[in-house]
């Protein structure tokens, strides 16, 4: 097998395996955020790509799509029950959300974790060249980083943590917490969301490990009796701002918007939710929100409407199911209530849709309301701020989303703050276009200075410095590590 320099290790392989009617298989690449994040990456070199081939008992040899090495790690249905559905998405999701859910442990899922994480690491490092670069990513492969190390300690590793890393009084109700944090310490470069994630590790390692910290620099002890530096900051994810940009200035995609404010029965003002059906993104409470400003007479159906697309999300976890069935009943009875024969109050979606549909939703909403309770990042606000190019719309941000560090001139919102909601959604809806224009100008510039490619480069940077310091021992220079940024204004 060929052996690649940069080598990214995910849960997912970056395609889609597609059956036709006539049985013949294929593969085509998917729509997913972490897929589109390390895309231009990868676009810069013959790297490869090691990951779960999206479905149980898949065994099928490394293939090449479209120029990248793709190495399947196989899972049983067992496997994608303990590890993914269970320790995953059972006990590390609903954890490191602050406990939004409760969290399960079970020594079983625990295993099977160690278990699967062994096997990543196991594939990674026979396809990892001589002195390369492996990048670890998310919360599923904890582990892989320090087992990677102790297979080939040649490589240098990076590992990024796409969603929230909890304070330490959360953090240490975790069973194996000792053991996580040594797996996320082999690798060389940590990356995380924000300022807080970053800090919240690095107190974690402090309190259980004692080991030495300065600014993001941690000192791990190594196994010739000395130490090695290991990065951890913030390196806040984005998005490909101009390929949205380019779509949005598509003569069909925005003939498309004005067919879905059409099809809406033309409401003054659209307000737009997209999320994956997930309990952490707070559509319930968005929900709530809506409908007490109907019941108060504040907005009517046909002067406004709201479209909220939820993405179906691990349909096999009881938790999910419930809160669909749930957020169901609720849209349900609000149109029950309030619908006319001519307008929906809620248009609710329960599927996915491709990126040029997402695009003219967004061209034809007024209002994007995110109100996660806990979330990394959210990229959908990026994507939205991205293609408003003529500087109207009005984002709605909870303040526990990464992208609110970022986007600070979005009306940032407290969700468990129903009122506060409510106040804040009637105030997007009647915001002139000169605010509108000032906040609108501001996020798109933030979002087009520090898309996909500069987060590459600047954890690619980091990754470098750490080289540079193995080979030389030279420091590794402050320009290297992000400064935490000023506060959001109130």
């Amino acid at each position: 097998m060929d052996r690649a320099d940069l080598v990214v290790v995910a849960n997912r392989l970056p395609v889609d395996r597609v059956v036709d009617t006539d049985g013949t298989e294929t593969w085509r690449r998917s729509p997913g955020g972490l897929v589109t994040a390390l895309e231009q990456v990868m676009a810069k070199t013959d790297g490869a790509w090691v990951g779960w081939g999206g479905k149980a008992d898949l065994d099928i040899e490394p293939f090449d799509f479209e120029g990248t090495l793709l190495v399947p790690v196989p899972l049983s249905a067992e496997d994608l029950k303990y590890y993914y559905e269970g320790f995953s998405n059972g006990t590390i999701w609903p954890l490191y959300h602050d406990v939004i859910a409760a969290p399960v442990y079970r020594r079983s899922w625990w295993d099977a974790y160690v278990r699967v994480n062994r096997r990543f690491a196991e594939a990674a490092a026979e396809v990892a060249d001589q002195e390369g670069f492996v990048w670890v990513q998310d919360y599923q492969l904890q582990l892989v980083p320090q087992m990677l190390r102790e297979l080939r300690p040649d490589l240098t590793i990076g590992y990024f943590h796409h969603i929230p890393f909890p304070a330490y009084g959360l953090y240490s109700q975790l069973p194996w917490r000792r053991q996580v944090l040594e797996g996320l310490l082999g690798a060389d470069v940590l990356g995380f969301q924000r300022v807080a994630d970053a800090g919240n590790f690095q107190r974690s390692v402090r309190r259980i490990f004692k080991y030495p910290t300065r600014a993001n620099e941690i000192e791990v002890p190594a196994g010739d009796g000395g130490s090695r530096s290991v990065i951890a900051a913030p390196f806040p994810i984005s998005i490909d701002a101009q390929a949205f940009i380019e779509l949005s200035q598509r003569p069909d995609i925005r003939a498309r918007a004005v067919e879905i404010r059409e099809q809406l029965g033309n409401p003054k003002k659209i307000l737009l939710g997209v999320d994956r059906l997930d309990y952490t993104k707070g559509i319930r409470h968005r929900l709530k929100a809506f409908g007490e400003l109907l019941d108060d007479g504040a907005v009517t159906v046909g002067e406004v409407a709201l479209v909220q697309i939820a993405s179906p999300s691990r349909p096999g976890v009881e938790a999910y199911q419930d809160l669909r069935d749930e957020i169901e009943l609720t849209v349900g009875r609000i149109n029950g209530d309030y619908d006319t024969m001519h307008h929906t109050a809620i248009r609710y979606l329960h599927q996915g849709f491709p990126r040029e549909e997402m695009v003219a939703l967004y061209l034809a909403a007024d209002v994007m309301l995110i109100t996660a309770l806990r979330d990394g990042m959210n990229l959908v606000a990026k994507e939205y701020v991205a293609v408003r190019t003529d500087n109207r719309g009005v984002l709605v941000l909870s303040e526990f989303a990464g992208a609110a560090d970022e986007l600070t001139t979005a009306l940032l919102v407290n969700p468990h703050d129903i009122d506060g909601m409510k106040d804040l959604i009637l105030r997007a809806i009647n915001m002139p276009e000169a605010e509108q224009s000032r906040r609108m100008r501001a996020m798109r510039r933030k979002v087009l200075e520090n898309d996909v490619e500069a987060w590459g480069r600047s954890f690619m940077k980091a990754v470098d410095a750490v080289r540079n310091k193995r080979a030389t021992g030279a420091p590794i220079p402050r320009e290297v590590k992000p400064t935490p940024r000023k506060k959001p204004r109130e």
